[in-house]
């Protein structure tokens, strides 16, 4: 009995949205970059298109010269990986629209975070019926962020990232970086005040959290959610190279937090005695003072 009523109220859900979807003329924009994922968004992005034109849907692709604005959409779907999906929210920082990202980057963390394991066919049918639901987002020194912050070991990695010419590719090539700067990295001293707790200390690495996962498959704050109005803050303090070394596979699945301290907020400041890496969902930058606050509820997306 439970499931037949189950079952006529989706069949209820998808007449409303086709309905819906005739009302609004709705017509999709795909928005991708040729360089994300070493050619992979290039790849995705011809799937989807190849898929909604067989289901009669109105779209245009973008390939790298992206639109002023998205005036003439009723969704926009972004193809790639983390960085993509914050170079859009950064350019349509006020886009109210329902979004979908694809997998198509390396890392692709934040995807991770609303589709898990999902594979192409799944997400696409998710991103076409399901309905949106608003999403934190966050703002760090006036650069708007999804996934989340690094300071310290994490923000000294991109920086190595973008200097190395790896052939590894996302959590491999992550990993590698990660494992030489293990023996050289030197922490900071990082004063960091929310409204309930201020430490100063020697700071290995800082995490302030929406998402739970970074570096394609590090679980740094597994318990962070991307709807709750709150960013998770994870202090790892200043550890010797064989803690280092035992932590690593730990933070790999998110069993590492009896090292950490831990506290959630809604604002966090960060401030250290000299110029320091960090990463914005892995877009690097170099500061002496970070002032980062939670955006509730700023974007809708698609899962």
């Amino acid at each position: 009995m439970q499931e037949a009523k189950k079952g006529v109220k989706r069949k209820i859900r998808n007449i409303l949205k086709k309905i819906a979807d005739i009302f609004l003329n709705r017509t999709i924009a795909i928005l991708y970059n040729s360089r994300a994922g070493k050619g992979r968004a290039i790849h995705v992005a011809k799937r989807l298109k190849l898929r909604l034109s067989e289901v009669q849907y109105k779209f245009d692709a973008f390939e790298d010269l992206w639109p002023e604005d998205l005036l003439t959409y009723t969704d926009a779907w972004i193809v790639g990986g983390d960085g993509t999906l914050n170079y859009f929210i950064n350019k349509y920082p006020d886009c109210r629209l329902p979004l979908a990202i694809f997998k198509g980057g390396t890392g692709n963390d934040f995807a991770w975070k609303l589709f898990g394991d999902k594979k192409f066919e799944n997400c696409f049918n998710v991103a076409l019926n399901a309905f949106p639901k608003k999403t934190d987002a966050g703002i760090c020194n006036g650069k708007y962020f999804l996934n989340g912050v690094g300071i310290g070991f994490d923000g000294e990695i991109v920086k190595s990232m973008g200097r190395a010419k790896n052939l590894l590719k996302g959590y491999l090539a992550y990993l590698a970086v990660v494992i030489r700067k293990i023996f050289s990295y030197r922490e900071s001293e990082l004063e960091i005040k929310t409204g309930d707790v201020h430490w100063k200390e020697k700071t290995f690495m800082l995490t302030i959290a929406n998402g739970s996962r970074y570096g394609g498959g590090f679980l740094v704050a597994p318990h962070a959610e991307v709807d709750d109005g709150l960013l998770d803050i994870v202090l790892i303090p200043r550890i010797s190279i064989l803690q280092r070394l035992n932590l690593l596979p730990g933070a790999g699945k998110g069993k590492h937090l009896h090292v950490t301290q831990n506290t959630r907020s809604q604002s966090v400041m960060v401030s250290a005695n000299r110029n320091v890496c960090a990463h914005v969902d892995g877009e690097l930058v170099e500061a002496e003072n970070f002032e980062i606050t939670v955006l509730p509820q700023k974007f809708l997306f698609r899962y």
